[in-house]
């Protein structure tokens, strides 16, 4: 018995240890894995040089002792060019809290053809009393955004969590 045991495990660890070259292959296959790799963000061939979009910041909070906004509050880029934007929060309050933010755009279909590389809203924040930080977004917005479209608007909301709360998943 205690043979049997010894090789079910040795065979377990091996499948473990086997798994990490297929996960990363099947990752590479399927594109899963490849957000910040250099390729994707200096890829010249997908930008479209012919057309223009303004792309509009908005910041909010909802229950918190918070100062939240954009540093810049529009930039004017070409479909496929990565982008690097500044938000800047504030804890007015003398307590430590947490937030989350979560995004909304606008048009609504424009999450389709955002692909975000680092944002601030993939984690949850906590701020020290009176705490200042900038908090970068980077950014792609796909040429394949259909053509009528100009101007879009991606908007953050503040709230607060909990001590102890799970940050929420989002994009």
């Amino acid at each position: 018995m205690l043979k049997k045991l010894l090789i079910f495990s040795v065979v377990m660890f091996a499948f473990g240890y086997g798994l990490v070259p297929f996960y990363e292959k099947f990752c590479e296959v399927t594109g899963i894995n490849n957000l910040l790799q250099p390729d994707i963000l200096a890829d010249d061939n997908q930008v479209d040089t012919n057309r223009w979009v303004t792309v509009e910041f908005d910041a909010n909070i909802r229950g918190l002792p918070w100062q939240f906004k954009p540093v810049q509050s529009s930039v004017r880029i070409h479909p496929g060019e990565p982008v690097d934007v500044m938000y800047e929060i504030t804890n007015n309050s003398d307590r430590e809290i947490n937030g989350q933010a979560i995004p909304s755009y606008s048009p609504r279909f424009l999450e389709r053809y955002l692909k975000k590389f680092e944002c601030f809203c993939f984690t949850q924040q906590t701020l020290k009393p009176n705490e200042t930080r900038q908090m970068p977004v980077q950014f792609v917005i796909e040429p394949g955004l259909p053509a009528d479209i100009n101007t879009v608007t991606i908007s953050y909301t503040f709230f607060e969590l909990p001590s102890g709360t799970a940050p929420i998943k989002g994009n």
